[in-house]
């Protein structure tokens, strides 16, 4: 378990994590596939050759799957109850077949649940390419174990 309790979290603390992922095509042709998004301008290069573009994007919901996946190790892993929401989702940038992608992960906000035994926490996560270009930016908000009470949960689990 790598992620971080409760109390761990810092608002204001800005996490820089380390894995970088490169999009090949086949990332995004399963990405599509899977969802059933069939939008011509990921999957059609000729399409994509007429737009604005003039080439194929990355699937912008891949983007930010991708940044919630780079940014579990440093912060949820292991110590998340569930994610409870993502807002304010923007793509400035797009997303181009061989970008390779880092993501950063700020705390805006932390408060402790009504029964003191978990807390809320909301970060911002941006996502930049290989040129330092933002290319995605959300927030997410995910209820986290508090480390006292951790145990229980895990007797819970055990039990199960």
């Amino acid at each position: 378990m790598t992620g971080l309790y409760y109390e761990e979290f810092e608002v204001g603390r800005t996490i820089e994590h380390e894995k970088r992922r490169t999009v090949s095509e086949s990332d995004n042709q399963r990405f599509c596939d899977m969802t059933m998004n069939q939008q011509p301008l990921h999957l059609d290069a000729e399409f994509a050759a007429d737009s604005q573009f003039g080439e194929r994007l990355v699937n912008g919901l891949y983007t930010m799957s991708l940044a919630v996946g780079l940014s579990i190790p440093d912060t949820t892993d292991g110590t998340i109850v569930a994610n409870l929401g993502y807002d304010d989702v923007s793509h400035p940038n797009p997303v181009f077949y061989g970008d390779t992608l880092r993501a950063q992960t700020t705390v805006l906000d932390k408060r402790e649940t009504s029964d003191g035994e978990r807390g809320v926490v909301t970060m911002r996560v941006e996502v930049f390419n290989q040129d330092d270009e933002l290319v995605c930016e959300f927030e997410r908000t995910a209820l986290s174990l508090k480390r006292e009470f951790a145990d229980d949960v895990d007797a819970d689990a055990d039990d199960a």
